[in-house]
């Protein structure tokens, strides 16, 4: 107690002081910053957790404006789609109008041929003007690129949707163990001259029409007179046996399970009695659909179009007509429209479809024809007079944008929404987390604030305390 040189409590009382000054320091830094780590000192293993998160999050944040994006960029596409859809739409009333000849004069069919010019025109204006942000939508440019398609195996090819993965082309491999056919059947013999007149109804996927035919009708007047109205019932005949002119094959002109035959005589005279492919006498027939595979899955078939639907490839392929069992392979070499929808860059979190070209010499197909085969002066303008044929076409075109319409629909409704609503979940999720380990709980900080500010008064009162409690020693030297 009596020993000056070393004043043990002011050390003391010094220490204690700094730890108090350097807490008050920490809780004004916290609380002025809103944060409770500013350095790696502060908490180590929460600042590496943290900057973790904080990646995650600005990476679920571009993600959620991905997707927005592409939303925009899918209304975009739309938008000029439905004003493809109209004008397509005006071509048909037009054609169809013309096709009333018997009260509509050539004057006026030119006039429709002029409007129909200028809609063709128009929509293949607007495949190559519409953009967003300089991206071509509708010009060709997100089509997916083929390489080593046989047209005389594939009437048609369409690639909805693909991913690429690491890879830098797909082989698609299209395996037939059962061609489509038609729905037939068999009139035996060389006519009716034997089975006196007979009425007949004639039906297949069309409608349906009656027939007379007098017992003198031969093989080739039966075919004749059914194919003149093949149009009505989606029915034609052929002969059996071209050589002896005898036997009448009547055939669906479709193929596939929705096409079928039947044929019914009328009334109780004469006869008409048609066979099935094993010789059974019946009255009605069904064709069959393609079975087949393609890279080895099983496809959906309707007729000869056949479709995979599964979540690396969404292909469509229509067989052709001489394409019987076997074996066809074609490859797809790039293109597509890719949008990354996560957080993380993998095809897992990827999404890559396909936008076909709309211009006029790509709408349609091989099987019917295409869009500008309907101006003038190719073969399906009006004064061409190949009404049903233009009509075919632009009922096919019209589908075709409207099934392209509702791809983008679904896309955008069942893959995009429900992606930018997940991902702001997991948003929220994660920057809660972030919180918890960086942000400043005030309640706390503040009570710690407090409890500083008392102990570094208290320490400095202290202090002064133990640097004038030396001065005692004076007493013993009598001062």
């Amino acid at each position: 107690m009596g020993r000056i040189n070393s004043n043990v409590p002011s050390v003391v009382a010094q220490r204690a002081l700094t730890v108090s000054q350097r807490d008050l320091a920490r809780s004004l830094e916290r609380l002025s910053t809103g944060l409770q780590i500013n350095r790696g000192a502060d908490n180590p293993a929460g600042l590496i957790v943290s900057e973790r998160l904080r990646a995650d999050i600005a990476a679920v944040t571009q993600a959620i404006d991905n997707s927005q994006r592409a939303i925009n960029v899918i209304a975009t596409t739309e938008g000029a789609l439905n004003e493809v859809n109209a004008l397509l739409i005006d071509i048909q009333g037009l054609i169809v109008e013309a096709a009333n000849a018997g009260a509509f004069s050539e004057e006026e069919i030119d006039a429709n041929q002029l409007q129909i010019d200028s809609a063709v025109e128009s929509i293949s204006r607007i495949a190559t003007v519409t953009t967003f942000a300089g991206r071509s939508l509708l010009d060709g440019s997100l089509d997916y690129v083929l390489s080593g398609v046989n047209t005389t195996q594939l009437a048609n090819t369409q690639v909805q949707a693909a991913k690429f993965g690491t890879k830098s082309f797909i082989n698609v491999e299209v395996e037939v163990s059962q061609s489509a056919l038609t729905a037939q059947l068999t009139l035996p013999g060389t006519g009716l001259s034997a089975n006196g007149a007979v009425a007949v109804d004639i039906a297949g996927p069309n409608g349906i029409i009656t027939l007379n035919f007098p017992g003198s009708a031969t093989s080739v007047d039966i075919v004749d007179a059914i194919n003149a109205q093949s149009d009505v019932t989606g029915v034609s005949a052929s002969l059996a046996d071209p050589t002896s002119m005898s036997g009448v094959n009547i055939n669906s002109i479709a193929y596939g399970s929705d096409a079928f035959v039947r044929v019914e005589k009328v009334g109780t005279t004469g006869s008409f009695n048609v066979l099935d492919s094993s010789s059974v006498q019946v009255t009605r027939t069904e064709g069959v659909d393609a079975v087949a595979t393609i890279n080895g899955a099983s496809t959906t078939a309707n007729g000869l179009e056949l479709s995979l639907n599964s979540s690396l490839l969404d292909v469509q392929v229509t067989l052709d007509t001489s394409f019987g069992a076997g074996q066809t392979t074609f490859a797809i070499t790039g293109g597509g429209s890719l949008y990354q929808l996560g957080p993380e860059v993998t095809t897992a979190q990827q999404e890559n479809i396909g936008i076909a070209s709309v211009h006029a010499n790509k709408l349609g197909n091989r099987i019917v024809g295409f869009l500008s085969e309907l101006v003038s002066g190719q073969p399906n303008a009006l004064r061409a007079g190949n009404f049903k044929q233009a009509s075919d076409i632009i009922n096919e075109v019209i589908d075709q944008i409207s099934v392209l319409r509702g791809r983008l629909g679904a896309f955008e409704r069942n893959t995009l929404r429900p992606n930018i609503s997940q991902l702001e979940i997991t948003s929220e999720n994660l920057i809660s987390a972030e919180s918890v380990i960086r942000d400043t709980d005030f309640a706390s900080e503040t009570s710690e604030l407090t409890r500083s500010q008392i102990l570094v008064q208290a320490g400095t009162s202290v202090l002064a305390i133990a640097n004038a409690q030396q001065q005692n020693v004076l007493t013993l030297l009598g001062g």
